[in-house]
């Protein structure tokens, strides 16, 4: 398994597909897959590639999900080896997206591979949801599939998406869930004038001061057992036209929170609104929601890739939901039950990104193992 996996992982890597430019890699995906008898279905969104495979048409539907995108390199001088070259150096293959995420990609791949050959019956259904465009706008990706295959009433029950969730060791965190992102974007309108005339001019600095007092300072809720409280900070601040003998006629303000299951969007749209209507603001505010917060209970799912890990890798994870956003928000709106699992996160987005190759291959059986679990 481990010389399957690491080599398909180098070809993948040496695909520079930067956001949302797959590069062929999906189709190479889809090659391997349908000569097991995968089914292979193209759901392309504008320049998004978008591949969702099975085998099987049979409840349950095991999911693995993952992104064949990656984030631009940066300064290529500054990397010990070129970022798509996929060079192995004392056993850690360097390259733009090996820990995010084309290593667990191969993981995947090959634990299904193995699995299916030696389960060609097997109950339930194998599938595949890959994306190019996860790492950009994440607007013509997972998303996307997942609304089209719930119009059609095509859900998806347990899913592994291969992000890098490891911390310290392989598999001591296990993500089973992630908080809502949501990022309002104020415009506070005053008067502009001259400083030395401040009764002819209407400062919204001023005037918003209050409201900033109490936006920072709200308490949303106190969290619960699987989150931690909900949070906000300011971002970025803004008003002024950079000199200093002029009030400001507008303040923007941007701000962000990510909340927990205590409270909902429409709770907070609603709580801010109040606030800026306490404090007589003349306002306009956008909001982006990024993404809902979502949690999957120590149920089956769960249960099956803890003992996987304990079986394969000997270690007891930790299960988390911290950190960021991710493509599990778009299909934990299935119903199913969604977890992440990936390698080592201490070099994703940086210069020499790298992942040690007996990593990918303990993943490989660990993931073939969830499957045993799940479907024997």
């Amino acid at each position: 398994m481990k010389n399957n996996i690491i080599n398909l992982a180098q070809d993948l890597i040496r695909r520079p597909s930067i956001s949302p430019d797959d590069q062929g890699c999906q189709q190479m995906i889809a090659e391997r897959l349908a000569k097991l008898g995968f089914t292979i279905e193209w759901m392309n969104f504008g320049e998004t590639t978008n591949l969702w495979a099975k085998h099987g048409s049979n409840k349950p539907i095991v999911a693995f999900a993952g992104h064949t995108d990656v984030v631009p390199t940066g300064d290529e001088s500054q990397w010990q080896y070129p970022p798509f070259s996929a060079e192995i150096v004392d056993d850690l293959l360097y390259g733009r997206g090996a820990a995010d995420m084309k290593g667990s990609l191969a993981s995947m791949i090959v634990a299904a591979e193995e699995y299916v050959k030696a389960n060609p019956d097997h109950s339930g259904t194998i599938a595949f949801l890959i994306t190019s465009d996860e790492e950009a706008a994440a607007k013509d990706g997972t998303t996307k599939v997942v609304d089209a295959l719930m119009a059609r009433g095509e859900n998806i029950d347990y899913c592994m998406v291969g992000e890098p969730s490891s911390s310290q060791k392989l598999g001591d965190i296990v993500k089973n869930g992630r908080r809502g992102s949501i990022t309002g974007n104020l415009y506070i309108k005053g008067i502009q004038g001259h400083v030395a005339y401040p009764h002819l001019a209407d400062n919204p600095v001023h005037k918003a001061a209050g409201f900033l007092q109490e936006l920072t300072t709200y308490q949303w809720d106190q969290g619960n057992e699987f989150f931690p409280p909900t949070s906000l900070q300011i971002a970025n601040i803004h008003a002024g036209t950079g000199s200093n003998n002029v009030i400001p006629g507008e303040l923007y303000v941007q701000f962000n929170l990510r909340y927990c299951t205590e409270v909902t969007d429409e709770v907070i749209k609603t709580k801010v609104a109040e606030m800026l209507e306490k404090y007589n603001l003349n306002y306009h505010i956008e909001w982006n929601l990024s993404g809902k917060p979502f949690l999957t209970k120590p149920n089956k799912l769960v249960k099956a890739v803890v003992e996987s890990l304990e079986q394969i890798a000997g270690i007891s994870p930790k299960l988390d939901t911290g950190g960021g956003t991710s493509d599990a928000r778009f299909i934990a709106l299935m119903g199913g039950e969604v977890v992440e699992l990936g390698p080592l996160n201490a070099t994703i987005h940086k210069v020499n990104e790298c992942v040690n190759i007996s990593h990918l291959a303990t993943l490989g059986e660990v993931y073939k193992q969830m499957l045993v679990n799940l479907l024997d």
